[in-house]
């Protein structure tokens, strides 16, 4: 078992660990208001689509307690400030707006607002790490007894509120007594496969080795690999994934070699209001995360770059895609 957490209520403060600091250090941070959280999720402290979203309902808890004294009107008011800025800190990550939506509608109908927010905060927490482990067990029917996978980006504890959804289903066959490997993608650019997910693979017991991300198709070739997992940060309506920029790449390599490629999430994921992936936003980032590794230059100073955090995989290139409910084949209609 896990001795880490991504995210943690602690006596009126939430407690986060900085994913920017592993794997050498294992630093916790405290937040004690709103905006030291939505800073906290736009830095990537916190990441991944459900934690960022148990992050958010933490967050609007924090607003609401800290709210000056004044009216119903007023409370709601403060919350709906913080709920947008809590929003704006990542927009691609359904999961974030559906938090703090989920948590703003029952503050409308509460008698005391402030518990009733913390409460749906709490019931968010609680249900993610449920529907992570009942992802896993929903999983187990697709993994062999020996069973060679590719994982992409970083989905296990440290990106959920706990347990993990892709990494969730690696961890749930290893144990059920299934022989598993993982060939873990380096994720470039901020390589939270080489960082957390090995990390967490090592913490686990779980055997792996790290590749690059262009070494997929090879390794498919050459070592034989049985499935792909990866997480989701959206889900439109017609099955288009959005995650973690090289997704869309790992796979086409699986198309190519006839592997199965996963998507894995929580029904909360899914966006039926978004129709297909063209109507997914994008986060563009910094410059920085390119041309600079740990502080120092591998580029020209002033070398142009474009760097998306996240990519489109169209769902005919999608398997199946895996959640607590049930495994969704295509065609994928999510109305």
């Amino acid at each position: 078992m896990e001795t880490y957490y991504s995210i943690k209520w602690m006596d009126g403060r939430l407690s986060m660990i900085d994913q920017r600091l592993l794997p050498t250090q294992e630093v916790y941070l405290d937040f004690t208001n709103v905006r030291e959280v939505a800073d906290a999720i736009r830095t990537m402290v916190v990441r991944g689509a459900p934690a960022i979203g148990s992050a958010a309902g933490y967050g609007l808890a924090l607003a609401a307690l800290n709210a000056q004294p004044g009216s119903r009107d007023h409370l709601l008011n403060e919350l709906d400030k913080a709920g947008n800025l809590l929003k704006a800190a990542r927009p691609t990550a359904v999961n974030l707006a559906w938090a703090v939506d989920r948590v703003l509608s029952k503050a409308q109908s509460a008698v005391d607002i402030r518990e009733t927010v913390l409460q749906e905060a709490q019931a968010i927490f609680d249900e993610d790490v449920q529907a992570n482990i009942q992802i896993g067990l929903n999983a187990l029917e697709l993994v062999p007894q020996n069973a060679r996978f590719i994982h992409h980006c970083n989905t296990g504890a440290l990106a959920t509120s706990g347990y993990g959804t892709a990494l969730g289903v690696i961890r749930t066959a290893h144990e059920h007594g299934r022989n598993v490997f993982v060939y873990v993608d380096e994720t470039r650019p901020r390589l939270q496969g080489a960082r957390l997910t090995a990390w967490e693979m090592q913490k686990l017991g779980i055997p792996y080795q790290v590749i690059v991300d262009g070494a997929s198709g090879h390794v498919m070739r050459t070592r034989g690999v049985d499935l792909c997992v990866v997480g989701c940060d959206r889900v439109a309506a017609n099955g288009d994934t959005a995650n973690k920029i090289g997704t869309f790449n790992l796979a086409l390599a699986a198309n190519a070699h006839r592997v199965p490629f996963y998507v894995v999430g929580p029904i909360s994921t899914i966006d039926p209001n978004t129709p297909d992936g063209n109507s997914i936003p994008v986060e563009e980032r910094g410059a920085d995360e390119i041309i600079t590794l740990e502080g120092k230059a591998i580029a020209l100073p002033g070398t142009p770059v474009f760097n998306p955090a996240f990519d489109i995989t169209p769902q005919q290139f999608i398997t199946a895609i895996i959640t607590e409910e049930k495994i969704n084949y295509p065609p994928y209609l999510f109305l």
